[in-house]
């Protein structure tokens, strides 16, 4: 059979192929890979770079030319070596391809939300990759009359390579919408609107935006963040008014400290516009009024250093998140009039053992979104402080959001419920009396049966004597099984916590014989804030050596064996898996790197490429030695040497703008270079992707399904 792979439009070459190289009277099924000797082989080209007085030799920085002819004909030979290496797993991918798609319910739709007199939802239609956005006017016991259609962005999506449209934004009277349109993936999309009374789409049209936009209460005026053309830094906020000219739009506010970024969004009350400015340790937010766009933007709090807060409105004052006096943050008020730090009251004092992560207002009550021992839960109160309770659930380890919500006026708080063996689950809860309603439940198609998995919940001692939390499932005939294959995934940066959540994709390697294990190591907030600063900065090797750890205590369990093990991460998580590649390479029978950040030293020294100058506090900057030295000793790209590697299967898209393609690209050819044994060393990068792959609903499944089969080509039958 033929590769999927081939007969879908995602790398240039594949398309080329396909098309140009074929006579005509040939069919898809014909189409082959070229013969190639061996893999791509990057010209080595002499480029030293000079930091604290120390030479680094970069033969390969010349892949970073993104408009070199030869850079992208490196790119496509990677590709057509990739096809070729793995031909042999062709039935095995379209087999994965098809059992995923198959498992997706075609028509599916969301929950309707009700805001103002409407109620949005958006829905499939069989065989289509992209959404269609609806609304139908808000009865009294819910939607009622005919649907009106707000996007069909498969229409919007033909011709197209890529295509998102994102960020729907109503204006309050429902009359108009915003959306922003991106055809790269670069995510430097375009706002784009439409007038909803008539159907028609509108001449308005802003390009270099962040997407981010907020309408005021005139429905006319809408407030948008600029990009910056360099860095990709959302730096300035701008008002337009619809149907004005946009040269004629006038800038409001404009970060000029280059280590901070800027958003801006709507109060739920609809009472307030915020615009956030923040970077990793500091923020400030100003507020304007909603019913007077062109009024004074004044100042909640200046910024301070290691000061970070949130605001909402609520019940005539302003309610702020923050982690003043308060690792794990503390809730706070403030009058509207005077909102600077000396008026704030504390309303949720500071708990040692629990997050807040996040808070979300109504009008006659307040959510709390906490973490407590590696567990997300909602906490639920009238503003009165009565009826204070948490929302409880059965499973050991699961997670659980507010979601929506788009009305204030509610009595009804809205959720979404998940485990690694439940799936993705909607509940309507009743405040006053605790009751819960069933919404939805994703529904997984292919004879599903959540009774055929266990999920497990384990403490692992690191080398340090930290317990790390560990997330395990697996199909229940796996249990005392013996060494079993295990994919160990991991994260740890930002802050961001990998909760254990479903995937309706994981199915096809749980039901060939797979654990699947989230390792939550140091550098995200599963246990806290201190989880998040004891894995960052100058204890970033925490990160990589509790990732290393696990998986050794998981082979001491049994449970696995170094011949099936395998690992996986993406983004700030590829950085995890090139630190661990170096660290501990036998450890491993096979890793993936997806859009890994590898370079970090190169990337972190250059202050004219997207994220760099707002990730000093989350890295360091290199140009403080004691940084440079830590971010040295972990590098992955600087700290390739002569191992033997496991097989190594890397991903990009041309036109990432959070981990340049060439980082990747760079990392695969030091490591062929270099490394010694008999590992190999796979790389895709897709020409018409950025950092999130590609569009549509089915096409990213495709890397999915070359990612399994790599992994299940590579375990060893059972002995």
């Amino acid at each position: 059979m033929t590769s999927l792979l081939r007969i879908l439009p995602l790398p240039a070459l594949a398309l080329f192929l396909m098309t140009s190289c074929q006579p005509e009277e040939s069919t898809l099924a014909a189409a082959s890979p070229p013969a190639v000797a061996g893999p791509p082989q990057a010209a080595k080209k002499a480029h030293t770079l000079t930091s604290h007085g120390k030479a680094r030799q970069d033969d390969y920085f010349w892949l970073r030319e993104r408009d070199n002819p030869d850079v992208i004909a490196h790119l496509e030979a990677e590709n057509a070596w990739l096809m070729e290496r793995t031909a042999h797993t062709d039935t095995l991918q379209e087999e994965l391809f098809e059992e995923i798609k198959g498992r997706i319910k075609q028509d599916d739709r969301s929950v309707p939300e009700k805001e103002g007199d409407w109620y949005y939802y958006s829905r499939f239609e069989p065989g289509q990759q992209y959404r269609i956005h609806c609304r139908r006017a808000a009865g009294e016991d819910g939607p009622t009359g005919a649907e009106q259609i707000l996007l069909d962005v498969n229409q919007l999506a033909a011709g197209h390579d890529y295509y998102s449209a994102s960020r729907l934004t109503v204006s309050p009277d429902g009359n108009l919408l915003c959306f922003a349109e991106d055809t790269r993936g670069r995510r430097i999309p375009t706002l784009r609107f439409k007038d909803l009374a008539n159907d028609s789409m509108l001449a308005d049209s802003i390009s270099g935006t962040s997407g981010n936009a907020a309408w005021a209460n005139d429905n006319r005026t809408l407030f948008y963040t600029i990009k910056d053309a360099g860095t990709l830094r959302s730096k300035s906020i701008l008002r337009h008014k619809i149907g004005e000219p946009v040269a004629q739009d006038t800038l409001v506010f404009d970060e000029t400290d280059e280590t901070f970024y800027c958003s801006i969004r709507r109060s739920r009350s609809g009472s307030y516009l915020f615009i956030n400015s923040s970077q990793t340790l500091s923020n400030e937010v100003r507020f304007l009024d909603a019913d007077d766009p062109k009024g004074e933007w004044k100042m909640i709090q200046p910024r301070r250093r290691k000061l970070e807060y949130s605001v909402e409105h609520a019940g005539g004052f302003f309610l702020v998140r923050t982690n003043h006096q308060a690792e794990n943050f503390r809730l706070m008020r403030t009058p509207t009039d005077d909102p600077g730090i000396r008026k704030w009251q504390e309303m949720i004092p500071h708990r040692p053992d629990v997050l807040l992560s996040g808070f979300q207002v109504f009008r006659d009550f307040l959510v709390l979104s906490e973490r407590s021992n590696a567990q997300t839960r909602l906490r639920v109160m009238e503003w009165s402080g009565s009826n204070d309770h948490a929302v409880v659930f059965e499973e050991d380890a699961y997670v659980v959001r507010a979601r929506g919500n788009r009305n204030f006026d509610s009595d009804t708080l809205r959720f979404s419920y998940q485990s690694m063996t439940t799936p993705p689950t909607i509940y309507d809860y009743r405040v006053a009396d605790r009751s819960r309603e069933l919404r939805k439940q994703d529904e997984v198609l292919g004879g599903f049966d959540s009774d055929n998995y266990r999920s497990e919940r384990l403490w692992i001692e690191a080398r340090d004597q930290t317990s790390v939390p560990v997330t395990l499932v697996y199909h229940k005939e796996r249990a005392g099984g013996g060494p079993a294959p295990l994919l160990l995934y991991g994260y740890g940066s930002y802050g961001a916590s990998m909760d254990p959540s479903f995937s309706a994709t994981r199915l096809s390697l749980l039901d060939r014989g797979f654990i699947y294990a989230i390792a939550h190591v140091r550098g995200g907030q599963e246990l806290g804030r201190a989880w998040y600063e004891d894995g960052k900065l100058l204890n970033k090797q925490n990160t990589f050596s509790d990732f290393i750890d696990v998986a050794q205590a998981l082979i001491a369990q049994g449970r696995t064996s170094s011949d099936r093990l395998f690992a996986q991460g993406g983004s700030a998580g590829g950085l995890l898996m090139g630190a661990v590649l170096n660290q501990a390479p036998e450890l491993w029978r096979g890793v993936v790197a997806q859009v890994p950040f590898v370079d970090v030293i190169t990337t972190m020294e250059d202050d004219s490429i997207p994220l760099t100058t707002f990730e000093y506090d989350e890295w360091g900057n290199p140009a403080d030695l004691a940084y440079f030295n830590t971010m040295m000793a972990y590098s992955p790209y600087d700290n390739v040497g002569a191992y033997d590697y496991p097989d190594i299967l890397v991903t990009t898209g041309l036109e990432d703008s959070q981990v340049q393609y060439w980082e990747p690209a760079k990392w695969v050819a030091r490591l062929r270079e270099l490394k010694s044994g008999d590992g190999e060393v796979l790389f895709r990068c897709q020409m018409a992707a950025g950092h999130g792959g590609s569009s549509g609903r089915f096409r990213r499944y495709l890397e999915t399904a070359l990612v399994y089969a790599f992994l299940l080509d590579r375990v060893p039958p059972q002995s």
